[in-house]
């Protein structure tokens, strides 16, 4: 049976479904997977791209509002260059997404004296968990705290200089890293160059620089929308990491309104998306289940909702089954 309110489009909260939204709404809920040049800071970066993008919304659709701002996917250091996936508009209330996937560098490390003959070993003791004490110059507070090493590759190694790949839980101190594999190879190291080549779901496959996006905006207001709709993605992309919930168009509707998804609005769910359950017979030390995994809503046609965590049964005839963190209508 269908649903009188689906039909009903007045002062409609939902947006377009992604592949149909004019430019002006694309570059207001965008994400661009931008190739940091070294010099600029992150924070320069991302205000280049906002003027740029209000520039074009101003000649677009001057009656429109501008962009209100963009967000980046974490703070790269001025000398540092690669993915740095950049949130548009409304889109930067997502900003917490790139917190929930990894990320990976390519890094040089320069050794302070000839590396040992057991340098391999040495370097694959640091994949797994790792303490770090977040920098002197660092923007939060220096407590000692645990960050996942996915893979670690030695990818080659001359003279006095090696190759890594790391891939690393989001928060990873890589200066910090280098300077503990010196430590423990007894030769001292420290960071040269380095370079982001992922952040989930983004990776370096597909990146466009500044001057990309710069060229695709000046085109698409002289009418030629095609190398736009290539640099400035529909935000939906930066939410492909995580698991999913498809809640029916009725329900999204009530989210924009500040209403948590109900029972009866929720149409799937991924299982990625539901709590960690612990089976009969595995072993506990009596801790309560960790919460569950940030997750994205969306309507059945792609458009995001909101972000949340499933707390309640979704098979159920009523009740709440996702908390909301973040609406993106």
């Amino acid at each position: 049976m269908t649903d009188a309110s689906d039909t009903d489009t007045d002062a409609d909260p939902l947006r377009a479904p992604p592949g149909e939204r004019s430019v002006p709404e694309l570059l207001r809920f965008g994400v661009v997977n931008l190739d940091k040049p070294a010099g600029p800071s992150s924070h320069q970066v991302s205000a280049w791209v906002r003027d740029a993008i209000d520039e074009t919304l101003a000649a677009l659709d001057p009656e429109g509002p501008p962009t209100g701002g963009v967000a980046h996917s974490g703070t790269l250091d001025p000398k540092v260059t690669g993915c740095l996936p950049t949130l548009t508009g409304d889109a930067t209330r997502m900003a917490q997404v790139f917190l929930e996937g990894a990320k990976e560098y390519v890094a040089v490390l320069e050794l302070h004296g000839p590396p040992p003959s057991d340098f391999r070993e040495v370097v694959a003791e640091f994949e797994g968990p790792i303490y770090q004490k977040p920098p002197r110059k660092s923007a939060v507070s220096r407590r000692l705290r645990t960050r996942t090493i996915h893979e670690l590759d030695l990818l080659e190694v001359a003279d006095r200089r090696a190759l890594l790949r790391i891939r690393c839980e989001s928060g990873t101190y890589v200066r910090k890293l280098c300077h503990d594999i010196g430590l423990a190879a007894g030769i001292g190291a420290h960071m040269g160059h380095l370079r982001r080549s992922a952040t989930d779901p983004f990776d370096d496959r597909d990146l466009d620089a500044l001057q990309d996006l710069v060229d695709a905006l000046a085109w698409a207001e002289d009418g030629d929308e095609e190398a736009l709709r290539e640099v400035v993605r529909p935000a939906e992309d930066a939410l492909t990491h995580l698991p999913a919930v498809t809640v029916a168009r009725s329900a999204a509707r009530n989210v924009a309104t500040g209403a948590p998804v109900y029972a009866p609005g929720v149409l799937d769910v991924d299982d990625a998306a539901l709590p960690t359950a612990v089976s009969d017979d595995a072993p506990t030390d009596g801790d309560a289940d960790p919460d569950p995994p940030l997750a994205a809503c969306f309507t059945p046609d792609g458009t995001a909702v909101c972000l949340g965590r499933v707390v309640g049964d979704p098979d159920a005839d009523g009740g709440t089954v996702v908390a909301l963190e973040r609406v993106l209508l």
